[in-house]
Formats: C-alpha cells, sequence, structure tokens
C-alpha cells in the first residue's frame, strides 16, 4: 500500500484518480479548495491552497507520491506554476515522486516532433496549454535530485466528454496517443488507471508520457 497525496484532488482528473488509488487500498490524500461533493470512503480531505505548500504542515512526510492535478483555470489561472514551483522546492531531496498531470499541447505530433503546441493552439486555449508547457518544463529543469513523471492526457480529455470506465489504455510515449480514426480521447477512469498504475509500477522516472485509447 502506497500512501498518495493529491493536489487538486476534487477537480475532474483529480477526483477520479483519488477514487482508483483508494480502490486499490491506497492510503490517499485529497488536498483542494472546496470540499468534495461526493467523498470517495477512506479518502482524507483537506481544505487548503495549494500554493501555500508549507501551510500544509507535515501532510507530505511519508507520501511515495504527490499527485499534482490543478488545472490553471478560474482563480487558479495564474497560481499554477508557483505552486509546481513550491512543491519541487518540497519534495526535492526526498524519495517521495512528484506526478503531474498536463496537457496534451506538450506532447509530440509525431516520433521526433513537432510538439502540438508548435502547431498551432486557438487563442481560447493558449493560456492553459501554454501553462502546462511550461510546467514540464519545470520538472525537467528541477535536477536529478527530484524524482518525477508527467502525464499528457489526449487532444480530448476532461468532463466535458467523460467516457465510459475501459479497463485498459495506451501509452504512446511522448507522441500523443490517436486511434485509428484519427480520434484522440480517453475517460476519467481509465486516464486515472495509467496514473495509479505509474505509481504502482514505476515504469517513467524522470519523463513524460501520453496516454490514450
Amino acid at each position: 500500500m502506497a500512501r498518495i497525496v493529491v493536489i487538486g484532488g476534487t477537480g475532474y482528473a483529480g477526483g477520479h484518480i483519488v477514487a482508483e488509488a483508494a480502490s486499490r487500498g491506497h492510503d490517499v490524500v485529497a488536498i483542494s479548495r472546496t470540499a468534495p461533493e461526493n467523498p470517495v470512503d477512506g479518502v482524507t480531505y483537506v481544505q487548503h491552497d495549494a500554493v501555500d505548500v508549507d501551510g500544509l504542515g507535515d501532510v507530505f512526510e511519508g507520501a511515495d507520491a504527490v499527485v499534482s492535478a490543478l488545472s490553471p483555470r478560474g482563480d487558479m489561472a495564474d497560481k499554477v506554476l508557483d505552486a509546481l514551483r513550491a512543491l519541487i522546492a518540497k519534495l526535492r531531496g526526498t524519495k517521495t515522486r512528484l506526478g503531474i498531470v498536463g496537457g496534451a499541447m506538450g506532447s509530440l505530433s509525431a516520433p521526433g516532433g513537432p510538439s502540438l503546441w508548435d502547431l498551432g493552439v486557438p487563442d481560447e486555449l493558449k493560456h492553459e496549454a501554454g501553462v502546462g508547457v511550461d510546467s514540464l518544463k519545470l520538472v525537467q529543469n528541477a535536477g536529478d535530485d527530484l524524482d518525477w513523471f508527467f502525464v499528457h492526457p489526449p487532444k480530448l480529455f476532461g468532463s466535458w466528454a467523460p467516457g465510459e470506465r475501459t479497463g485498459h489504455y495506451r501509452d504512446g510515449g511522448d507522441v500523443v496517443v490517436e486511434a485509428a480514426d484519427g480520434s484522440s480521447t480517453i475517460s476519467g477512469e481509465d486516464f486515472a488507471l495509467a496514473v495509479v498504475d505509474e505509481i504502482e509500477q514505476g515504469n517513467h522516472h524522470r519523463e513524460r508520457f501520453t496516454v490514450g485509447y
């Protein structure tokens, strides 16, 4: 059993990760500014501002993994990178792995590139996509004293396209995952499956990977 702390644990990605980890018997702590609408049995919920990492006290002590599932929206639009910097500083030099839920735009369009970001992003998505790209750069430049993994979802991922649990997913390395028909999707439940599998199996150390169907 692992101790897993999820930052943004009541959001779309974070909530699914919390539920999946708890279903496997892990010791799960969900941190968010809001209380959960449907709390998961056995999960410890902590209401706190993710940027104020030091104010969380000893919540990270003994954690096998801390997963950041923050979205740069609403009043968090300009705070996600600061929260990640604080988490990196907190976990540097420890045995705790830092997992980050990123965005699709930082993944490659094909082996060797270019990235989806380089191919162009609609104006309405540029801020959120840019935060995802910058988040990846933060951990890539964090140094060897931080163990991390970064997960890119497919192009279509979110509460507006929830899908259903299938119990499977594909790991595309650093290339965005697309089906034969060109679609690029995954349900929240199957995305969480991939994240918790990574925590348990440790296939990606100091690297990013993509998931999808």
